[in-house]
């Protein structure tokens, strides 16, 4: 099994192959799911203070903030396949 990384930004990156979703933040249901993440200490920013632009959800239930839009992390992920 090959380890797949993707940049997130900031020289910062995940597994690609322990990503389940990379959404917007702007939706409610997002903010929730941002909300609790941060309340079990899942929660996990990588934006540098800057906006957030991409809510990364991990397999491990982890949730990762970052300041990349979600279509370049998915380009990221496709150019790597």
């Amino acid at each position: 099994m090959d380890i797949k990384l993707i940049n997130i930004g900031f020289g910062n990156v995940v597994s690609a192959n322990r990503v389940v979703a990379i959404v917007s933040p702007e939706s409610a249901p997002i903010k929730r799911i941002i909300q609790d993440a941060r309340d079990r200490f899942q929660l996990i920013d990588a934006t540098y203070g800057r906006r957030t632009r991409a809510v990364v959800i991990m397999d491990s239930g982890h949730v990762v903030l970052s300041a990349v839009q979600p279509d370049t992390m998915s380009h990221r992920i496709v150019e790597e396949d």
